[in-house]
C-alpha cells in the first residue's frame, strides 16, 4: 500500500470514529433547559424546555420528574444522567434530605428515577458531579446536630448512587447573630483538574479545600485547609474562571463578590466588591454567579435588589469591573444559567414563579430583555444540556 493510501485510511478512520474529540459534532444550538423547584405547593418536581439558541425559542416539555422539592440539580459529564437533591418540606428542617439519580431519555428528555439515598444531612443546598463522573458531591445546609455537613456518593456505571464513601461534619460559628450561629455548607464542587474539592460554608465564612481521590471518593484536608472570607460575608456559591487561574465567590449576607487567584489548591484573595448599589446593600442577599464561557464577563444575581450584576474580567489579574445592573424582570432571582452558545441567559425568579429570557452580547457582556417569560412555580435551579449530546 502506498503512503498516500495509508494516510487516506487513517484520515477516514479518524473521521468516522464515534465520540472522538476530533469528530465531535458541532453544537447545533439545540439544548434542554432543566429546572428544579422549591415549593411543592406551586410545583410538582423537575420541569424542562427545549431551547433553540439560534432563535431563542423555548418550548415547554412540562413536568419531566415528579419529585418533592428538587431544589438543586446537576448533570453527569456523559449527559446520560441527572441528579437532584430534595428538601422534604419547606419548614421542617428535621427531615433528612434525599439525593435522587435519574436517567435521561435521549428523545423526550424525560427523567426515570434509578435510585435515591439520604444526603446524610438536612436541608441539602447543592449537588455536583466530579469531572470523572465517578462521584456525587452534596452540601447540606444543616444536619441532625444543626450544623452543615458534606458527603461524597460513588456513582456506578448505570448512574445509580452507592452509600457515602466520605462524610465531613463541620463545627464553629461566625459573627452574624442569626445567620452564623453554626456551620451552613452551601456549595461544593471540584477543581477543573479534579484534584481538589471546595466547600463554601456560609456560617463559618470559609472556603474549605480538600485533596480529592476520585477513584475512592475520599477527601483529605489541604494545607492550608481553608481560605477565609471577611467576617459576616456568608459565602454562598463559587465558580472557577474557564482558564483555571481565578476563583470567584459570591457572599450572600453582605452582598459582595470576592476574587481569588488560584494555583494547585491554594487560594489568595485579590479583590472584594459589592454586588449592588450602596443604598441597596442592607436589603439584599446575593445568590449565585457564573463566568461567561469566553472568560471575559461575570454575572451575579441579587435577591432584594432583584437584578443581575454584569462585570468585565481583567484577564491578567482576574479583577472585575462593574458594567451594569439589569432588572431581573421578576422577584428573587436565586438562580440563572448561560446557554452553551453564550448568547442567552435564563433567570429563575423564584418569588414570581417565572423563568425570564435575556439576550447576551458576547462582545460587550451586556444583557437585553427579550420580553419573554415562562411560568413555573418557585424555580430554584437552572441547567442547560446540549441536545446533540443526547443522541
Amino acid at each position: 500500500m502506498t503512503l498516500s493510501k495509508i494516510l487516506l485510511v487513517i484520515m477516514l478512520a479518524i473521521i468516522t470514529l464515534p465520540n472522538s474529540p476530533g469528530s465531535a459534532p458541532i453544537d447545533s444550538g439545540q439544548s434542554i433547559v432543566y429546572v428544579g423547584t422549591f415549593k411543592r405547593e406551586a410545583s410538582k418536581g423537575i420541569y424542562a424546555w427545549r431551547f433553540d439558541a439560534n432563535s431563542g425559542q423555548m418550548d415547554s416539555l412540562g413536568l419531566v420528574a415528579d419529585v418533592m422539592r428538587p431544589v438543586f440539580i446537576a448533570l453527569h459529564p456523559n449527559r446520560r444522567f441527572l441528579y437532584a437533591v430534595s428538601r422534604p418540606t419547606a419548614v421542617d428542617r428535621q427531615n433528612v434530605g434525599v439525593a435522587f439519580a435519574y436517567s435521561i431519555d435521549p428523545k423526550t428528555a424525560r427523567l426515570t428515577m434509578i435510585n435515591s439515598l439520604p444526603t446524610r444531612g438536612i436541608d441539602p443546598a447543592y449537588v455536583a458531579v466530579d469531572q470523572s463522573g465517578r462521584n456525587l458531591l452534596v452540601a447540606n445546609y444543616g444536619s441532625n446536630e444543626g450544623h452543615g455537613c458534606i458527603a461524597v456518593f460513588p456513582i456506578k456505571n448505570d448512574g445509580s448512587l452507592s452509600d457515602a464513601s466520605d462524610f465531613v461534619q463541620y463545627s464553629g460559628s461566625s459573627v452574624h447573630p442569626q445567620r452564623q450561629t453554626g456551620p451552613h455548607s452551601h456549595a461544593i464542587n471540584v477543581s477543573p483538574d479534579n484534584r481538589f474539592v471546595f466547600v463554601a460554608d456560609l456560617g463559618l465564612d470559609k472556603i474549605f479545600v480538600y485533596h480529592f481521590d476520585a477513584e475512592r471518593g475520599k477527601l483529605t484536608p489541604n494545607d492550608p485547609p481553608f481560605a477565609r472570607l471577611q467576617p459576616g460575608a456568608g459565602p454562598r456559591h463559587f465558580v472557577f474562571h474557564p482558564q483555571g487561574q481565578f476563583f470567584y465567590v459570591v457572599n450572600e449576607i453582605n452582598s459582595t463578590l470576592t476574587t481569588f487567584s488560584y494555583a494547585a489548591g491554594s487560594l489568595r484573595e485579590v479583590q472584594t466588591v459589592s454586588t449592588v448599589a450602596q443604598d441597596l446593600a442592607g436589603s439584599n442577599t446575593a445568590a449565585t454567579l457564573q463566568v461567561h464561557p469566553n472568560g471575559k464577563f461575570l454575572y451575579v444575581s441579587n435577591r432584594g435588589a432583584d437584578n443581575i450584576a454584569v462585570y468585565s474580567i481583567n484577564p491578567k489579574t482576574g479583577n472585575v469591573t462593574l458594567i451594569e445592573f439589569v432588572p431581573a424582570q421578576g422577584k428573587t432571582p436565586g438562580s440563572f444559567s448561560i446557554d452553551p452558545s453564550g448568547s442567552w441567559l435564563v433567570a429563575a425568579n423564584q418569588s414570581s414563579d417565572s423563568l425570564v429570557l435575556f439576550q447576551l452580547d458576547r462582545q460587550t457582556g451586556k444583557l437585553a430583555a427579550t420580553g419573554r417569560s415562562f411560568e413555573v412555580g418557585t424555580p430554584s435551579c437552572v441547567r442547560f444540556l446540549s441536545q446533540n449530546r443526547l443522541r
